[in-house]
This record gives C-alpha cells, sequence and structure tokens, in this order.
C-alpha cells in the first residue's frame, strides 16, 4: 500500500507502531532481561527503549516475545548497582520494575492482538551503559510521575517539555554532511510523520541536501534528500495548524519521501522557500485550476486528478485523519456482469453517501431540525484513520493495533465484503464512509489476507480471511481492474464534477451544503475551531484528539461550481440554462453526420498546434504610417487588408507581394477590421465613432454605420449580425439585410440589442457557432452573453485595468483572455470560474489560441507559444521591433500574419 512505499520493511521487529498514539521514542540502550526460576537464572540480550508513555524490551532473538510495560501501571522503578564479584570485575548496574501489567508483542515473531498478563510484576534489566544508568532511572522516574498526573493536560505538557528540552540539549551531526563543501543554510527540532507516528529530531538544510537526523536514531541514524532531485513541496495543515511540510522527489510517486512538521510556521515557511529556489515553476504548476483543465482535456485520468486535488487539499498518505478520499462510484455489487452502459450500475455523484437513502436522509434531517446550533445532519465523516485501516488491515495489521491499543475490531465488523460494506454505507445510521485511492489501484493485496493473520471468527463461524468480492468479479485483480474502468467511464467522467463540488467544491460548506444535505460536524472543517484559543490545556487536548480521530474535511479548493469534463463523441449531461443549450450546440452529436472533412482538418489543426514551434518568418512589409490595429484575409488568401491608427484600410497582395490599395475613410484611426463571408466586403471600425464597409470588386466606401457616442474599438459578424463594441460602455447588435450584399445598393441596419457595461468596451468576440458572446472592459471585467436572449451568462472581473483581447476556445468551454496587467485568464465558459491564470513577464496584446496552446504578441515584439496545461513559454520567436498588436490565423493553423507598432506586418509559415 501507498505508505509503506516510504521505507522498507527492515528485519527489526521494533516499529514506532508499539507505542501508545502520540508517544514519543526517546532512547535506547544495550540491556539484558534477567529472569530466574528455581533452577537457574536466564539472560535474553536485547534493546531497552524508554518511551514517553511506556518501557520497551526488544529481544534479538525473534522467538522471545517484545516486552512492553505502560509506565502508568509501575509501581516501583529502583537504581541498583551490584556488588564486585571475589575476581573484582564490576557487575553491570541493574534496573528493576514493578509494576501492574505487562504486555508481550509479536510472540514468536507473529503479528497478533497484544497479549496482557495483569497482576503484580517483577522484571530486572541489566543495562550496559554503566555510567548513564543512573541518568535512565532518572528519566524514567520522571516519565513515570508524569504518567500518573491526572489531568492529561498535566502530563502532555510535562512530556513535551521533556522532548524540547532532549531537543535543545543535541543538535544535527554536520559530520554526516555528504560533501566537504557543502554549507549549512539552516537546521531546527521538527518532527518527521508517518502514519499514526511521528519520530522527533532535527532537520538540516544546506546548498545541495535536506537531512532528517532522529533523535533516537531510529530507523536510520540520517535521512537524506538532494534538492536537485526534488520535484514538488507542498505546505501541510498537521494538527489544524500550518506546520507541515511534504517533500516529493518523484512527480508520479503516490507517497512523498518526506513529511515534516514543525513547531514553528516561520521555520517550516523559510525552508520551503528555500527549497523551492531549486524547483522551476513549481509554485503555479501545481494549482487546482491548470489540474483541472487538463483533466477537461483529457490530459489526466479522474483517477489522476482525484489524487492531485487529494494532494492540494493536505491529503496525505502519511497522514491517516487526512488520507486521501475517493468515492464510491459502482453501486452495483451483485450482478455477475458489471453493465458501464447502465446508468443504474452507478451510484449518484450529485449527493453525499448520507443522502442516497432517503428514508435514513428523512430520520437525519428530522434530528438535524431539532437540534441545537451548531446543528450537523451526519454525527461521523466520510473519512478517518479508523475507516482507513477498515479498509487496510489486511495489509497494515500493526497500523490497527496502533489505533485500537493492540486489538483488531470484532471479526463481524472488520471489511468482509464489498458488497456488505456499500449496504452498510446506504443503511447504518452512522456509517457515511467513502473509499480511498487502492480501490482504484494496482495491488489487490488489501483484499487478500496473504500475511495468514488471526482475524477472528464472525457469529456463523466462519473465519475471517480474504474479502469477499462482488459476482462480477473474478479475483481480487479482476475486481480492480473493473473497478477502475468505472471510475473512468463516460459515465462518472460527466458527473464526477458533481462529487467534487460536495468534497472539494463550494458545496462543502455553507448554505449550499445545507442545501446539498452535506453537513458535517463542525470540528471536521478547516478553521471550524481555534484550539489555540481554548485556554484549558485538558480541553484543548481532548478536542485535538478528537479532531485527528474523528476525521477531517479537505482544504475547499473551489470557490464556485466545477465544469464538467469535456467527454469527446457523445454530448454531455448538462443543466438547464440557457448557457449550457449554447454551448451544447457544439457537440458532436449536432454536427453533420458526414464530418469526414471536418475531422481531417482537425487532425490538421493538431499537427499544426504541436509543431507550432516551428513557425518560421517568411516576409515582412513596412506598409503603414502608424500601428496596426487589425489584419484580415479573403477567403482564397490571396489579398490581406490591415487597418492602421494612421487612419487607412491598406490592400496588400500575396502574389505580388506588394500592397496595391490604400483606403481612408476619415482622419481618425481605423482599430479593426473583418472580411465577410462573401469575400467581397470588408467591415472596419473606427475610433470616429463609425464603421465603415468597404466593397473590394468596386473599389470604395459601400455603407456607413453611425451607432456610437464614442470610439469604435472592434466588430464582430456571424450570420447577418453585426457586433460592435464601443469605449461608450455598450455592444450594439445590428441585423445588416440588403437586396444583393455584393451589390452597389447600401444595406439596411436595424438595432437588435444593446448591452450595457460599466465601463468602455475594448474588445468583442464571437464563438464559432455564433451562440455566444464575450465582451473585455477597460475595467477588467470579462462578460460572456447568449446571443439568442440577450442575457448575461457569467461577468468575472479578472484583470487590473483594461482587457486587450479575450476569444473563445475551438469547443465554446473556455475564455482567454490578456489585459495590460500582463495576466493571461482562463475562464471556465459554464461555472464563470477562473480556472487558470499565469503573470507573465511582459505584457501580452494579442493572440491565437487552440484551447490548451497559445500564440501570443507581446510588448517587446515577441510572439510567446505558451503551454496552458503548465502555464509556461515552450517557445520565444523573435518577431517586431516594437509590440505585437494584431494577429491572423488561417482555419489550418499553418499560416500566421501578424502587425506591429513598428509598423509592419509580417507573414510567417509553420515548417514541417
Amino acid at each position: 500500500m501507498a505508505f509503506f512505499n516510504t521505507q522498507e520493511r527492515t528485519k527489526e521487529r521494533f516499529s514506532l507502531l508499539l507505542l501508545d498514539l502520540e508517544e514519543y521514542y526517546f532512547e535506547q540502550h544495550t540491556a539484558y532481561h534477567v529472569s530466574s526460576d528455581s533452577r537457574k537464572e536466564k539472560k535474553i540480550r536485547g534493546s531497552f527503549k524508554v518511551c514517553s508513555r511506556s518501557i520497551i524490551f526488544d529481544p534479538d532473538g525473534l522467538a522471545e516475545p517484545i516486552i512492553k510495560i505502560p509506565l502508568r501501571d509501575c509501581q516501583k522503578i529502583e537504581f541498583v548497582e551490584k556488588e564486585n564479584n571475589p575476581f573484582n570485575d564490576p557487575k553491570p548496574p541493574v534496573i528493576t520494575v514493578s509494576c501492574k501489567q505487562v504486555i508481550f508483542i509479536k510472540e514468536s515473531n507473529v503479528i497478533a492482538p497484544h497479549r496482557n498478563e495483569r497482576g503484580s510484576k517483577n522484571l530486572t534489566f541489566e543495562l550496559d551503559v554503566w555510567s548513564k544508568t543512573e541518568d535512565v532511572v532518572q528519566t524514567l522516574l520522571q516519565l513515570h510521575r508524569a504518567s500518573c498526573l491526572d489531568k492529561l493536560g498535566d502530563q502532555t505538557a510535562m512530556i513535551a517539555a521533556n522532548l524540547q528540552s532532549r531537543l535543545a540539549r543535541s543538535s544535527f551531526d554536520k559530520n554526516c554532511f555528504q560533501g566537504v563543501a557543502e554549507k549549512s543554510h539552516m537546521e531546527c527540532p521538527v518532527e518527521m510523520v508517518m502514519p499514526l507516528v511521528s519520530n522527533p529530531g532535527h532537520v538540516c538544510i544546506t546548498n545541495e541536501n535536506l537531512y532528517f537526523q532522529p533523535l533516537n536514531g531510529h530507523p536510520l541514524h540520517v535521512i537524506q534528500i538532494k534538492l536537485n532531485e526534488v520535484r514538488r513541496i507542498y505546505k501541510r495543515r498537521r494538527g489544524l495548524r500550518p506546520l507541515g511540510l511534504e517533500v516529493f522527489c518523484s512527480e508520479n510517486n503516490l507517497c512523498s519521501d518526506i513529511y515534516l512538521t514543525f513547531y514553528n510556521p516561520a521555520e517550516r515557511d523559510e525552508i520551503y522557500y528555500y527549497i523551492a529556489t531549486f524547483l522551476e515553476n513549481h509554485i503555479k504548476e501545481h494549482t487546482a485550476e491548470s489540474y483541472m483543465l487538463q483533466w477537461q482535456r483529457g490530459h489526466l485520468s479522474n483517477y489522476e486528478y482525484l489524487l492531485h486535488l487529494n494532494n492540494l487539499a493536505d491529503r496525505s498518505f502519511n497522514d491517516l485523519s487526512q488520507y486521501p478520499v475517493f468515492p464510491w462510484v459502482v453501486a452495483d455489487y451483485t450482478s455477475t456482469q458489471l453493465d458501464l452502459t447502465n446508468a443504474a450500475t452507478f451510484r449518484d455523484l450529485s449527493k453525499p453517501i448520507g443522502a442516497l437513502n432517503q428514508e435514513r436522509l428523512d430520520r437525519l434531517l428530522a434530528r438535524y431540525r431539532g437540534m441545537p446550533e451548531p446543528r450537523f445532519i451526519y454525527g461521523s465523516h466520510y473519512s478517518s484513520p479508523g475507516y482507513v485501516l477498515f479498509y487496510l488491515v489486511r495489509v497494515a495489521p500493526e497500523h490497527m493495533l496502533c489505533l485500537q491499543n493492540g486489538r483488531y475490531d470484532h471479526a463481524d465488523r472488520m471489511f468482509n465484503s464489498v458488497s456488505e460494506t456499500w449496504k452498510n454505507c446506504l443503511q447504518g445510521a452512522t456509517d457515511f464512509k467513502e473509499l480511498i485511492p487502492e480501490f482504484y489501484g494496482n495491488d489487490s493485496s488489501f483484499l487478500e489476507n496473504r500475511l495468514n493473520l488471526d482475524l477472528g471468527r464472525k457469529q456463523n463461524g466462519t473465519l475471517v480471511g480474504d474479502v469477499v468480492l462482488p459476482p462480477w468479479a473474478s479475483d481480487a485483480s479482476d475486481f480492480l481492474k473493473k473497478h477502475k474502468m468505472a471510475l473512468e467511464s463516460q459515465y462518472v467522467s460527466e458527473h464526477l464534477h458533481e462529487w467534487i463540488d460536495l468534497v472539494f467544491g463550494f458545496k462543502q460548506s455553507g448554505s449550499e451544503a445545507v442545501e446539498a444535505h452535506n453537513v458535517f460536524h463542525p470540528l471536521t472543517y478547516e478553521g471550524g475551531i481555534d484550539c489555540d484559543s481554548i485556554e484549558d490545556t485538558d480541553q484543548r487536548i481532548a478536542m485535538l484528539t478528537q479532531i485527528l480521530e474523528f476525521g477531517q474535511t479537505p482544504k475547499q479548493l473551489f470557490i464556485g461550481p466545477h465544469p464538467q469534463r469535456i467527454t469527446p463523441g457523445v454530448q454531455n449531461v448538462t443543466r438547464s440554462s440557457s448557457i449550457n443549450s449554447a454551448v451544447g450546440e457544439l457537440s458532436p452529436v449536432s454536427l453533420c453526420e458526414d464530418s469526414s472533412f471536418e475531422d481531417l482538418t482537425e487532425e490538421s489543426r493538431k499537427l499544426a498546434w504541436a509543431n507550432m514551434g516551428n513557425l518560421k518568418r517568411i516576409s515582412s512589409h513596412k506598409i503603414h504610417k502608424e500601428a496596426v490595429t487589425g489584419i484580415t484575409v479573403t477567403p482564397d488568401g490571396a489579398s490581406i487588408f490591415s487597418t492602421s491608427q494612421d487612419s487607412t484600410l491598406k490592400m496588400f497582395s500575396k502574389e505580388l507581394k506588394e500592397f496595391q490599395r490604400s483606403i481612408s475613410f476619415s482622419n481618425m484611426a481605423l482599430s479593426s477590421c473583418l472580411m465577410l463571408a462573401d469575400g467581397k466586403t470588408v467591415v472596419c471600425s473606427s475610433w470616429d465613432n463609425n464603421v465603415y464597409f468597404y466593397s473590394i470588386p468596386y473599389g470604395r466606401r459601400q455603407d456607413t454605420l453611425m451607432g456610437h457616442d464614442d470610439a469604435v474599438s472592434e466588430i464582430s459578424w456571424f450570420d447577418d449580425r453585426l457586433y460592435t463594441a464601443s469605449w461608450d460602455s455598450t455592444v450594439k447588435v445590428w441585423r445588416c439585410s440588403s437586396n444583393n450584399q455584393s451589390s452597389h445598393k447600401r444595406s439596411k441596419f436595424e438595432l437588435l440589442a444593446e448591452l450595457e457595461h460599466d465601463a468602455g468596451v475594448n474588445t468583442v468576440s464571437l464563438n464559432a457557432a455564433g451562440t455566444l458572446l464575450v465582451s473585455g472592459c477597460k475595467d477588467g471585467t470579462v462578460t460572456i452573453w447568449d446571443t439568442s436572449s440577450y442575457l448575461t451568462l457569467q461577468q468575472v472581473h479578472c484583470h487590473d485595468g483594461t482587457i486587450h483581447q479575450s476569444a473563445f476556445s475551438p469547443d465554446s468551454r473556455h475564455v482567454l483572455s490578456v489585459g495590460d496587467d500582463s495576466c493571461m485568464k482562463v475562464i471556465d465558459v459554464q461555472t464563470g470560474m477562473v480556472i487558470s491564470s499565469v503573470k507573465a513577464e511582459e505584457e501580452q496584446r494579442c493572440f491565437c489560441w487552440d484551447g490548451s496552446s497559445v500564440v501570443s504578441g507581446g510588448q517587446s515584439g515577441h510572439l510567446l507559444l505558451w503551454d496552458l496545461l503548465s502555464n509556461t513559454v515552450i517557445n520565444r520567436i523573435p518577431a517586431h521591433t516594437g509590440a505585437v498588436t494584431a494577429m491572423w490565423m488561417n482555419e489550418l493553423c499553418s499560416i500566421v500574419i501578424t502587425g506591429g507598432v513598428d509598423k509592419q506586418i509580417m507573414f510567417w509559415r509553420l515548417q514541417s
């Protein structure tokens, strides 16, 4: 299982799991356990371990049991210095312990419930520490006094003081450095966190390595991690405080290389940022929004995406109180065949486990309504250490024994059957648990009793062995294979976002949680209580223990509805709203059945974007006197038109490589241009508040639309409708009609709608189907409109300052915008959520994109190729000598034309 990957199993029988929960192992000494009977004295060599709440003797021989003596059960601890024998050889000093209980563990080296012997016991240990034996006894007496205190808070405080004293008296051994030139950056006391246990020691970070040295030398004298091998680091909540730091040296490993918890948040942060300097872009690469975009695009599987969300939400395989949580997705555990095409096979992912059974939910809600504040629907959580070990007992028996004071759970309450567990989660009065990642992994050992553990006998007389699997699984491996297929199925892919809303998103708390019947005990939520503010020590420790053992709700990652995954080939099931119907029109279902040409075009586009780094300039031409503001091309590609702040529309011949016409409509700048579908009319917007129509065949202005009170900044066209954006804070929608658009007759303009904004509109764009419109304003607001109703679907303030350009992705799922704040934002159309944000080194003025890759024009004149999945620049191409201000790309994405402040237009071609 995942948390066994941190350290390999060793031949040493002792582990920290033999300690009580929240107990520390301080030191060890070579010793002999001396026992005698009527015939002779018997000495067993081993290790005498001093722990904060117990004494443990670990024999060298595997046949002998490990002996554990709880300090609270000790009646007397004495140090006896023996007299010399006749040969003047000093006798080793001994420690005698009188106690009421002795616990025997791993008898005959078998993992089994601990055996307790109660009654008056006397044990003798000879310690091979001559000069230190008296110190050991003093320590034991001190810890014994702590364990006998009535108040838990006083016990904990005394033990903590002992620990801090030990840490203060020791320091990291710099002889462990790997190189003589290695320089220490800082060191401080920490604890290494493992499932259910933590080990105190010192962390030291140098210019080359991160070291952890346990105070007790267990299991290694020092643990070393090379900083240049670190791939990911995460800050963690530990005990509800910002003290944790988890370090990964692999991108794909589920378990980290080390998890440390600090005593001081400032020390944690200093080491975090120091390690971060050795990583490239790690902080901005690993965000919930960037992972969401990768998942939506199909670059991450459902399994991978859930792992990433758990990781970002402070869930760790090293912390059983915050272990990664996965959903039950299958509801059929009785059929002989698992039908993944039938919706009835699956669990309703829009509801928490506790709300799947309406009869049980009604009982819970009745109790909830009569409950005083703070109220909660579910008295237990969907994830806790007990639930994790319920599933993993067959591979983590020592963890279960640690959690349950040396015992397994009752045989009938064990994880005996997948079907019965699911049934109990639906019907049990207090059982609302979800699953763990292992149910969708490749290691089936947690379903099989490979260690031949004696897990007890059920009431019907049968022994607890392997987990009983559903009829549709031939064996454990087959179960995991089919269960993972269910997780990655079409149905789950379309509905997983609903479960994410409940566990990681906006339905996690507040009124949305109440409406979704998703309310748990207040102690399970981040910020639900401030333990540091509780003055009574006993109450504070009890509260913290309850929080750690009861279960914790993940850190909230999303504040709005999570977007649905884009699933190919089938129209998505969407909520009934105008935005979903508009987006749905682009589904493959609604496309023409004969799509071979479209498929070929799409493949060409994909190939082009995959090779966009090979964009090469083929020519450049200085044809304007001021900055270029717009570019459009005739359908046959023969003529290129460009507008400029010099108030002219220029016509350039691709074949002759020279400009042929120069048209001036007024003495004010032209801001943009577009080509009508007939290829015979160019439409230009102007700072003089007008829109001009230029007839290519007749070589003259054909129409003028005087429609705004301020400069027209940009225009867009679909079918017979013209959309004009203006600095007068409006976008106007016009129906344009004429007897014959290619003739010299004037058109008629009918105003259909006036879309009001709070600031000047600087950019406007339509999606491919013409069903959605996006506008970008000078105040940094992006607004998405439904063009059938002219209603606002989303309004997002996402930039600090003017938006230069905004445009839909080809599938209309997202909008990309760039502004003078140098930020590039991706907005989910369905939810209005900013799912990706990157701060560029320079202002981006214009762009073309395919949904995940972007070619943008920067303020410096370079063309930048971006990968939005990692928010990184993967290529930088020198282009203009000033800002790139206009860009056009052909349908196959193989030709690009750019214009700039340097008054030039440049032609680019994709090289094969």
